[in-house]
């Protein structure tokens, strides 16, 4: 069956792939591929209104629609019309044994109307509902806690000021609500009351979008390497997903175990190169843990303290996790940074064996970590530690004015085949995609030979802002085309939070 999608006019980019992945984890392997969509007449690709038809039945349009973030709804399309009288049209010829079964005598129900590019007031809503008496409901309306809820969904003849490109003509839906979105996750997570948060900490819309597109729910493990403040593996953590965290340790046995011990591997995910951001946060009532307090679950067994340049996991350990999500430093508003120091990477001074008794509070040297070298290392981690079929989910940053054709525009791995890539715009000449693998074989000697090729092929091609410095060079440096009179770049149609 074909469904009518209607998502929240944001994010565009990220909409159907996050639909996609949602089917996979519900409906199993090969059920995202198997999604298929379409436009409804006279809409443009980035209208809110879809036409999906999924691998199964109403139960996963209705999973669906309850996890995503950025579906409003899902609905049994019943008809649609550029007018009422052709959506009545529409209705009557609908197949009645599909119809039936919603308008019983002991059955309740609503009828909502709802628009996009337009108000409609509430006596315009009043009149919209009476003109449905051609639909034979025999049973009896409840509007707090209706057994069915049907929609008229209208967009209007809107212009570019809207928000989309124009549509030709407005269009008319009636269909019944199959599944809707649970919105209320994003005031309880909101930044703004969570105890502790840093300058970098990911929006927590953005955090359950990664974490959805990683397929977290019970019973799997997801890994963070630059863990930070943890919102990610908070959203994780919500959705039921096994959460760890690296820099510091309640129990300094049972962390040296876990490092050793697959079994026990499974109470911990993340990882960051400065212990004063997991191990000390602002106090004893501020940190990692209170956020994980804070919304009552499960808090991780361990803090570990890692680089990931130089992963702490024993030799031979690998396939342990089911996704990877992060956000690793790129440069703009946050540099990355290795274990070492410039004298000793540059072997001015030998390697050095910090005394036991400065351990609890050395804060050992570090030095500047490319972009390069950290997508590179990202990569090679998880092709070593990511289980086949599991999911390596983060952020790559994008020049926009940057097209060079011919030339691959994400780093690529022997080992994962890419899902999605969903750009986010920062500014006018800055953007970030939310790059999706999936695991696709496993990893062996010959593959870590081809993915050292592919890398190093990738980074002759974008050698000129990869390393460090330079992205955030380009970003924020003047640029030429920043000095054209503002007289002609008012004069372009703006659409999406970018010039076409």
């Amino acid at each position: 069956m074909w469904y009518l999608c209607v998502f929240y006019h944001r994010l565009l980019d990220y909409r159907r792939p996050e639909v996609q992945s949602l089917a996979e984890l519900f409906g199993g392997p090969g059920a995202g591929d198997a999604v298929e969509w379409r436009m409804p007449e006279n809409h443009h690709e980035d209208s809110p209104f879809h036409l999906v038809r999924l691998p199964g039945d109403e139960r996963l349009a209705a999973q669906i629609a309850n996890r995503s973030l950025l579906v409003k709804g899902i609905f049994e399309l019943w008809g649609q019309g550029a007018t009422y009288d052709e959506l009545e049209k529409a209705i009557r010829e609908y197949p009645d044994e599909r119809k039936l079964p919603y308008l019983t005598p002991e059955s309740s129900f609503k009828i909502v109307v709802d628009s996009f590019g337009k108000v409609i007031s509430f006596e315009e809503q009043n009149e919209i509902i009476k003109g449905f008496t051609y639909i034979p409901f025999e049973g009896r309306v409840n509007l707090k806690k209706p057994e069915h809820k049907f929609f008229v969904l209208e967009t209007d003849d809107y212009g570019s000021q809207n928000g989309l490109p124009p549509v030709v003509q407005k269009t008319v839906f009636f269909g019944r609500e199959v599944g809707a979105a649970d919105r209320h996750l994003l005031p309880t997570y909101q930044l703004k009351s969570r105890k502790y948060i840093g300058p970098t900490a990911m929006d927590c819309e953005m955090a359950f979008l990664m974490a959805n597109q990683g397929l977290a729910r019970t019973g799997k493990l997801v890994y963070d390497p630059f863990v930070g403040t943890g919102s990610i593996l908070v959203a994780a953590a919500h959705f039921g997903a096994m959460t760890m965290v690296c820099a510091y340790c309640r129990n300094k046995y049972i962390a040296v175990l876990l490092l050793v011990n697959v079994s026990l591997i499974k109470f911990f995910q993340g990882a960051d190169i400065d212990i004063r951001v997991v191990r000390d946060g602002r106090g004893p009532d501020c940190n990692i843990w209170s956020n994980f307090e804070q919304y009552k679950l499960p808090e991780p067994l361990c803090v570990l303290r890692a680089d990931n340049n130089l992963p702490p996991w024993r030799p031979g350990l690998k396939e342990i996790f089911d996704a990877i999500i992060c956000d690793p430093p790129y440069g703009v508003r946050a540099g990355g940074r290795k274990s070492g120091g410039r004298k000793l990477l540059k072997g001015i001074i030998p390697p050095y064996t910090v005394p036991d008794e400065k351990r609890e509070n050395h804060i050992p040297s570090t030095a500047p970590y490319s972009l390069a070298e950290c997508v590179h290392d990202l990569l090679h981690l998880a092709a070593r530690m990511l289980v086949v079929g599991g999911r390596l989910v983060f952020f790559y940053p994008m020049l926009r004015e940057d097209d060079a054709a011919g030339v691959a525009k994400f780093p690529e791995h022997p080992c994962f085949k890419l899902v999605s890539s969903c750009e986010q715009i920062l500014s006018l000449r800055y953007s970030r995609v939310l790059l999706t693998m999936v695991k696709v074989g496993p990893y062996t000697e010959e593959v870590e030979r081809m993915g050292e090729e592919r890398h190093q092929e990738f980074r002759e091609n974008h050698q000129k802002w990869m390393e460090e410095g330079n992205l955030h060079t380009a970003v924020f440096s003047p640029a030429e085309h920043d000095k054209k009179p503002e007289s002609d770049r008012g004069s372009k149609p703006k659409y999406r939070g970018k010039y076409v």
